[in-house]
């Protein structure tokens, strides 16, 4: 009896060994805003079961992504930092950057609103205030699609933030948020994670819509000439599912409390 266990529960690992091993694992580096919203659950699901690929998914800051794409340790990145991103591809890293979707970046604060920068006319006049009032600012830190952005609109306004008020902790998006709110500070979003948390911090909407916060995501797949090993072929399929009108209805669709995360840049 005790033998025919052993050989039924090791022919059902075998079983599952197997079954596993048939399986492709694509990997691809991502921000911490598309994994923290909660899309990437949804697209990457449905890709899976269509082409029977798991997906193994690093979020991390774009800056990172990037990195992890330039070393081959990944086969594709989607990510939100165009310079950056560009930059990978001149220097023969990536291949065949490609847009997906937007969102914008928004300051949320303390309702309060105590640096006074609700009714700035320019995104530039908000950093030029906050640097002023010297209220808690917490900064990701992190080199991601969102620092950088940060770091671009400090830079428009010929300053740079220092002292005690600027923290620059050094964390994904959804914990920024949670510090902000535990020390009632200023910080820079992508709307999308916010809409996402808004529900778990006091921390409100405080300046929006200006054309210097408009935050586009690439997907770009790393370049097999540079990195031979890399699933090229499945890292296109992939790109060619979240761009095709399977993924981009998708994107269209993901909403949190009726709110829309992000708009599709390929089907309107």
């Amino acid at each position: 009896m005790h033998r025919t266990l052993v050989l039924s529960l090791m022919l059902l690992v075998s079983v599952s060994l197997n079954s596993n091993s048939n399986v492709m694992r694509l990997k691809m580096a991502t921000t911490t805003s598309t994994d923290n919203s909660g899309l990437l659950a949804v697209l990457n699901t449905a890709f899976e079961n269509q082409y029977n690929v798991k997906l193994d998914i690093i979020s991390v800051g774009t800056g990172k992504a990037i990195r992890l794409g330039e070393n081959g340790d990944v086969d594709l990145i989607f990510v939100h930092a165009p310079e950056a991103e560009k930059k990978f591809v001149s220097e023969g890293s990536g291949i065949e950057r490609k847009p997906v979707m937007h969102n914008d970046y928004i300051i949320v604060g303390p309702e309060t609103d105590p640096a006074d920068i609700k009714n700035a006319k320019n995104i530039v006049e908000v950093m030029s205030l906050l640097i002023e009032a010297k209220h808690a600012f917490v900064s990701r830190g992190d080199d991601s699609g969102t620092h950088k952005k940060e770091k671009s609109l400090w830079k428009m306004t010929g300053k740079e933030p220092s002292d005690d008020w600027y923290l620059a902790v050094g964390q994904g998006m959804a914990v920024v948020l949670r510090i902000a709110d535990d020390k009632e500070a200023y910080t820079l979003t992508d709307r999308g994670t916010y809409l996402a948390y808004r529900d778990k911090v006091k921390l409100r909407v405080i300046f929006e819509n200006d054309p210097e916060l408009f935050n586009p995501y690439h997907v770009i797949m790393v370049n097999p000439k540079k990195h031979p090993h890399v699933k090229i072929d499945m890292a296109r399929n992939y790109s060619d599912f979240i761009r095709g009108k399977e993924g981009q209805v998708m994107i269209r669709n993901f909403k949190i409390n009726d709110n829309i995360l992000f708009h599709p840049d390929v089907i309107r």
